[in-house]
């Protein structure tokens, strides 16, 4: 089983300027190479492949968490499933986790939604689908610093708030108010549930 994120930059036609395309790149680099792991294409439109798909949703929370940080956002899709086929572009690749992301993608516009998966169980879907929706209630709002802290929190799990405060030029205190802002312990909670419901979804 895989998982594969697909998501476009939001009103990127409304961006003066074209850096933020050379931020995308540089956000989605760490997940592997490109173009077999991770694709940009058609200008604002991108895809990655997460191979173990309890990281995807704490994937696509950072890749949020880092546009936000550079007042951009995006639409993203995951699906889960498997692979069978295997190109050369990720954008070529095939099979049910490509088929799910890509076909919910599709529907995010319409549904309002900037953040969606789909495993291809029903009841599963729904439930964490309604987590998410709540959660997007405010990461969708998430102000630069509380995006700045968050991306720097997940790439650095261990760290205390101290040191997060070194990585980011403030002190012990600011780090607790923008953990706090940025609802950071309800979002690792989500995550922790998330990934004991995949899981089981991809216990043998």
């Amino acid at each position: 089983m895989t998982s594969v994120i697909t998501g476009d930059i939001i009103d990127s036609r409304k961006q003066k300027s074209k850096d933020w395309v050379e931020g995308l790149k540089k956000i989605l680099s760490p997940f592997g190479e490109t173009p077999s792991q991770w694709e940009v294409y058609r200008g604002d439109e991108f895809q990655i492949e997460i191979q173990n798909p309890e990281e995807a949703l704490l994937s696509a929370i950072l890749i949020k968490a880092h546009l936000r940080s550079i007042k951009l956002d995006a639409r993203m899709s995951i699906g889960f499933g498997n692979k069978t086929h295997n190109a050369e572009k990720i954008s070529e690749s095939n099979g049910s986790a490509f088929i799910h992301s890509g076909e919910l993608f599709e529907t995010l516009k319409k549904q309002k939604v900037t953040l969606a998966m789909r495993t291809g169980d029903t009841i599963l879907d729904e439930k964490l689908n309604l987590m998410l929706q709540l959660a997007l209630t405010f990461m969708d709002s998430w102000l630069v610093q509380s995006a700045e802290f968050v991306a720097v929190a997940i790439e650095n799990p261990d760290l205390s708030q101290e040191e997060l405060g070194q990585k980011l030029g403030i002190n012990q205190a600011a780090v607790s108010r923008r953990q706090k802002r940025a609802q950071f312990d309800l979002v690792m909670n989500l995550d922790r549930y998330f990934r004991t419901q995949i899981k089981q979804l991809t216990a043998p």
